[in-house]
C-alpha cells in the first residue's frame, strides 16, 4: 500500500501539486492521465524520492525509495557507459548478483554499446531492463509506451500483466487512453495539480469519451477539414 497525504509541490511561485490525498493498494495497476504540464511527472518524481515535498508519502515497505523502480520518461545515462555496464550498476545499487544480461536481454539492445549513442527508443529499453533487473516490488513508468515501436509495445503490456500477476504495484501515465484502459484497475485523471476523478473499468469509456469532448470540442470545424 502506498498512502499520500496532503501531498503539495511548489517550485517559486508556481504551485504544481496540491493537496493530493490518495491510495495505491497493493498489487494494482493504475493509470495517471493529465494534460502535458498537469503535473504528471512531478507527481511520480516525489514518490520516487527524487523531488522535496509538503505533506507525506507513506508505505508499507520498509524503504519505499530501495524497493521502487522509476522508468522516467526520457532517462539519461552517464556518459562512455556500456548497456551492460549500466544493467550492472543497477544490479549492484540493489545488492543483486547477476551479471547474465545477454539472456535477459528480451529487447536485445547492443548492449556492448555506449548507452549514451542509443535512440530514444532504446534508451527507455534500456532504462526499463534495468529496473526489472532489479526485483522492486512498486514500479512508476512514466510513459513507457512512448517513443518504443510496435514489437516492444506489445511486450511492455505483457511486463505490466506479468508484474500485476506476481503481486507488484505498478503506475503508468500514458497519453494514449488505449494503454492504459487495457491494463489498469483504476485511472486517476490530474487536472491543474489535482486528481479530480477517479475510474474504475466500467467507467473507463465514459472517462475516455469526456476527454475527447474536452480535448476536442468544436474545435476541427475552424479548420474546415474537406
Amino acid at each position: 500500500m502506498i498512502s499520500i497525504k496532503g501531498l503539495s509541490k511548489s517550485y517559486g511561485n508556481k504551485q504544481v501539486l496540491k493537496d493530493i490525498n490518495l491510495e495505491f493498494p497493493k498489487g494494482g495497476v493504475y493509470g495517471i492521465i493529465g494534460e502535458n504540464g498537469s503535473g504528471k511527472s512531478t507527481f511520480f518524481r516525489c514518490i520516487a524520492g527524487l523531488e522535496n515535498h509538503e505533506g507525506a508519502i507513506l508505505s508499507d515497505l520498509p524503504n519505499l525509495k530501495n524497493e521502487l523502480g522509476f522508468l522516467q520518461t526520457n532517462p539519461d545515462f552517464m556518459s562512455r557507459i556500456t548497456g551492460w555496464e549500466y544493467l550492472k550498476l543497477l544490479c549492484i545499487a540493489r545488492d543483486i548478483n547477476d551479471d547474465d544480461f545477454e539472456r535477459q536481454n528480451i529487447f536485445d539492445l547492443p548492449l556492448a554499446q555506449y548507452a549514451e549513442t542509443y535512440s530514444t527508443g532504446m534508451k527507455k529499453k534500456l532504462a526499463l531492463l534495468g529496473i526489472l533487473l532489479q526485483h522492486n516490488e512498486v514500479f512508476i513508468l512514466d510513459e513507457p509506451f512512448n517513443g518504443v515501436d510496435i514489437h516492444s509495445n506489445i511486450i511492455i503490456t505483457e511486463i505490466i500483466r506479468k508484474l500485476k500477476s506476481c503481486g507488484k504495484t505498478v503506475l503508468i501515465s500514458s497519453h494514449i487512453f488505449s494503454t492504459l484502459s487495457d491494463n489498469c484497475d483504476v485511472i486517476h485523471l490530474l487536472k491543474d495539480g489535482k486528481f479530480v476523478k477517479s475510474a474504475g473499468p466500467d467507467e473507463f469509456e465514459q472517462l475516455n469519451a469526456g476527454m475527447r469532448e474536452f480535448a476536442v470540442g468544436n474545435s476541427l470545424d475552424r479548420l474546415n477539414i474537406r
